[in-house]
């Protein structure tokens, strides 16, 4: 998805240079209104908000997993707040949603952000080709990614760790996540492959696993999320932002050997993938993605995710991808 450029209509009058032209017309653009939309999740946290007080009912993890009684079963809408529309090109794969997305100007201060590590320490997720949980791999890396966010101005970014056997601690994540309530919700994965693809060999004197055939990130959303079309926009935008930090998608998800483990591929140029029933993307009430920041049953990508080096450029990239989703604007002209 290139940014969006305005075209010079021109030299300037009388002979005057060029680039004068191009930069009034920067200037300008950050003062153009923004127009009405329907992305009605964001009406607290836009500038000019009437009340900059913090939620009534926000909650810590732990008071997140106790069950809530709803007063009732419809709750209010929130009002419409103003957006601008994100222009985005065409990708290759048949998406018609995928060349409509929306993003909104947010003020990062009040946006609520949930970085959330997979797996627990009871239930790890996949073990490495040299025998290290995926939970370490997670939680090394969403550290990074809230301590960037936070540094570049979104204050409102939370780390959530979650306990617990894996079922439990989906619902759990889900919980804290709504009852915050929080504007984003991201998730941090890394990869394996399904049993039937791994190989044997020994590491430091164990047995290990391994499979060096796929490697790669890979973005996914789940069409049953309460707001799938703001969860689109933004993969597309973090996913852009992986390619551009060099990185390549990871293939196998079309595959029939992949079995349950197959998805559908929403946008074969950045690696967009369809994960539906996934409970931590279809039952938030935000838009919600889950990265899978590369391969650790791979042994090289195994070394490069063990890294201070990778880490960064994947924190670096969503950090970038999150500045674009609050303001468009941003994407076009830098930082000022």
């Amino acid at each position: 998805m290139p940014s969006v450029a305005r075209k010079s209509a021109g030299a300037g009058v009388g002979g005057r240079p060029r680039r004068r032209t191009i930069a009034a017309a920067a200037v300008a653009l950050l003062l153009l209104p923004i127009e009405a939309s329907n992305a009605g999740w964001l009406s607290d946290i836009f500038k000019g908000s009437k009340s900059d007080k913090p939620p009534k009912h926000s909650v810590t993890p732990k008071q997140a997993t106790e069950p809530r009684q709803a007063k009732s079963a419809k709750p209010a809408a929130a009002p419409k707040p103003h957006a601008e529309k994100l222009a985005v090109s065409k990708p290759a794969a048949s998406n018609p949603a995928v060349s409509k997305l929306v993003t909104t100007r947010c003020d990062p201060q009040k946006f609520r952000i949930v970085i959330d590590v997979g797996h627990t320490a009871e239930s790890e997720g996949a073990i490495s080709a040299r025998n290290t949980a995926e939970f370490v791999y997670n939680l090394r890396l969403a550290k990074v990614v809230d301590q960037k966010l936070k540094a570049a101005g979104f204050a409102e970014t939370r780390l959530l760790v979650t306990e617990g056997k894996a079922r439990r601690s989906l619902v759990r994540r889900v919980d804290t996540a709504n009852n915050w309530p929080a504007h984003l919700f991201l998730s941090i994965h890394h990869d394996s492959v399904p049993d039937k693809l791994l190989e044997n060999w020994e590491f430091e004197g164990k047995k290990s696993h391994f499979s060096d055939r796929f490697s790669g990130y890979s973005v996914f959303v789940s069409k049953a999320n309460a707001d799938y079309g703001t969860s689109l926009a933004f993969a597309e935008l973090l996913a852009k932002e992986m390619k551009a930090q060099g990185l390549e998608y990871a293939r196998q998800f079309t595959l029939p050997i992949m079995g349950k483990n197959q998805h559908p591929l929403l946008n074969k140029e950045t690696g967009v993938y369809s994960y539906d029933k996934l409970i931590v993307l279809k039952s938030t009430r935000m838009p919600a993605v889950l990265l899978e920041a590369g391969s650790i049953i791979n042994r090289d990508e195994e070394l490069r995710m063990d890294s201070a080096e990778r880490r960064n450029i994947i924190s670096s990239g969503i950090t970038t991808a999150v500045r674009e989703f609050c303001d468009s604007r941003w994407a076009i002209l830098g930082p000022l």
